[in-house]
């Protein structure tokens, strides 16, 4: 995988996690322990975490790509950490020894675009982050499972609010309640994923769809249509209607709109500024 040749990979937290920033300003976050199929653990946690406050607190950042090494994307629970739980159960067992302290949904609070380049085996919590995602792209052939019921275990984190915003009602009950593997290309059909790619195709994909959102999509607007999209969710249409005109009349007023409006007249690509408070 190449981000930028003059950009090199860096260890964030430890080095279950890995990070770069590609030239159009895209951060690459990559899940570091194949050994494992990447499953989720407190290294990893953690280390996604610094990763993301990273890329959410640099400027240059407009879009982020989250993705696995190896043959997983991340292939739920680390079963070591889920051993020592089940050995230790008590009233107050506290699962986000391996949770980590931020539950999948923090990614919709983000104020930039995640883009998941789902690589293999994407399963339990390591399926509610894929989908906590903004975009999703697969490699083909890659398996996907909620297998909460198989492992004794409820749809956790989210899993049941995501899941059939994105499936439907008929499908998500089938895989929460089944437990079943599905493949990238099922995911497709579903419209869990947008596309599916040959695997050596897959970073550079969503990459360059990460990256086509960096150089031509206004940072502020983004921000903004993202928390309108997970904001707007539950409530009534006249409520949403209501806050989206407050909303369009503070965006006129943004350096973003002459940018966009100049560009698109000029022909030329936009310059848009970096992300400030809104």
């Amino acid at each position: 995988m190449t981000v930028a040749d003059s950009v090199g990979s860096e260890v964030v937290g430890n080095e279950a996690v890995r990070y770069e920033v590609s030239e159009a300003g895209v951060a690459v976050i990559t899940l570091n322990r194949p050994e494992r199929l990447n499953s989720w653990g407190a290294d990893i946690s953690s280390g996604v975490y610094a990763a993301f406050d990273r890329a959410e607190a640099d400027a240059a950042v407009r879009a982020v790509v989250l993705t696995g090494t190896g043959k997983g994307f991340c292939a739920g629970a680390y079963m070591g950490a889920m051993q020592d739980l089940g050995e230790s159960i008590s009233g107050d067992t506290d699962v986000s020894k391996i949770v980590g302290e931020r539950h999948p949904h923090f990614l919709t609070t983000l104020r930039k675009p995640v883009i998941a380049a789902i690589n293999g085996a994407c399963v339990g919590i390591g399926l509610t982050h894929a989908l906590m995602c903004d975009v999703r792209f697969a490699a083909a052939g890659a398996k996907f499972a909620t297998a909460f019921p198989r492992r004794g275990l409820i749809g956790e984190y989210g899993i049941t609010w995501i899941l059939p915003r994105l499936a439907g009602w008929g499908a998500s009950a089938d895989l929460l309640l089944s437990g079943r593997t599905f493949l990238a290309e099922e995911a497709a059909q579903l419209g869990l994923v947008k596309a599916v790619v040959p695997p050596e195709d897959l970073l550079p994909t969503a990459l360059a769809y990460a990256e086509d959102l960096a150089r031509n999509c206004s940072p502020a607007s983004m921000a903004v249509i993202k928390s309108q999209l997970y904001g707007d969710a539950g409530d009534p249409v006249v409520d949403v209607s209501a806050r989206a005109e407050k909303l369009m009349h503070e965006s006129l007023v943004r350096p973003d709109l002459i940018e966009g409006i100049s560009a698109f007249l000029e022909k030329r690509p936009p310059n848009f500024p970096p992300l400030q408070e809104l």
